[in-house]
């Protein structure tokens, strides 16, 4: 039995509930020149080994992200993932807790979300912190929404030197609920910028140490600004393991610190989640947006 074993007749009723004629209407923006028209040129039958020797030849064609200098991800790179981290999450009490539902397992879900929850803390210099949400780009939209809901205002102003990827991100999920974005010309060392901009309609000032550039800033004084001004601080981090360095957010006044945590152990990968940091100071924990 097919996973979805539609009949003819099923298929005429969907294609009659959206105005199509045919299947092919529901391609019709693709261009004649890209469309196929006959199969594609592969063999029919092929073993697994001969498959996966095949795929690999091709890929090889390929420089991989660990061969060259590589600075495409402008923040998600091939790092070094220390042996223990696949050590740790392969214990049994680990591994086996992902879906809970036995109490002695549950306590093992528990027991990781603590000590994830901890180190994030740590990490971000904040009072509290989530469980994680889907990436980096996602989590400052969350803080952004957040602000709007702390401060009752409907403005965000964000820094030139954010990622241009979780501005936009950002962009799609605020909009649709009315949220005004206004984002800063780039700049390299310019996150101070944002001080200038903040007026009595602004729910909060979003900043990015190191910066997309790579510039790190003491946003000390954007915080004090942000501040005397009723907004909210939201202090973004593509980079997790540079907070193991540099001066922490929370230490600089930061409200919210939205990060990316695939340098702390995740591999890279085309699209799929990474492991979003979400803090946030203990005044707002009512206001956290919820874990993924």
């Amino acid at each position: 039995m097919r996973y979805l074993p539609l009949t003819p007749d099923d298929r005429t009723a969907m294609l009659a509930a959206i105005g199509a004629d045919s299947i092919d209407d529901l391609f019709i923006d693709v261009p004649q020149a890209a469309r196929l028209d006959g199969p594609v040129d592969l063999p029919r039958v092929a073993g697994e080994l001969e498959v996966e020797r095949a795929l690999s030849a091709m890929a090889a064609k390929n420089a991989t992200a660990g061969a060259v200098p590589f600075f495409c991800g402008a923040g998600a790179y091939k790092h070094h993932v220390p042996a223990t981290v696949d050590h740790v999450i392969q214990r049994s009490e680990f591994l086996t807790s992902y879906t809970p539902y036995q109490p002695e397992i549950a306590q093992g879900t528990l027991q990781y979300l603590y000590e994830f929850q901890t180190q994030v803390a740590n990490l971000t210099g904040m009072p509290v912190a989530n469980a994680s949400l889907y990436d980096g780009s996602t989590a400052m939209a969350e803080g952004v929404l957040m602000a709007t809901r702390v401060t009752r205002r409907n403005k965000a102003v964000i820094s030139g030197g954010v990622h241009p990827h979780y501005v936009k991100a950002t962009e799609t999920v605020v909009h649709a609920v009315g949220v005004e974005t206004q984002v800063l010309a780039p700049a390299v060392d310019a996150e101070a910028a944002v001080i200038d901009q903040i007026g009595p309609d602004t729910a909060c000032v979003v900043v990015q140490t190191p910066n997309v550039f790579g510039t790190a800033t003491d946003v000390t004084r954007i915080a004090e600004a942000a501040h005397a001004a009723g907004a909210l601080l939201i202090v973004v981090v593509t980079e997790a393991v540079s907070m193991g360095l540099l001066k922490s957010p929370g230490e600089m006044g930061a409200d919210i610190v939205a990060a990316e945590g695939q340098s702390i152990g995740n591999a890279l990968n085309f699209g799929g989640p990474y492991v979003g940091l979400f803090a946030t100071r203990e005044k707002l924990i009512r206001q956290r947006c919820p874990a993924a």
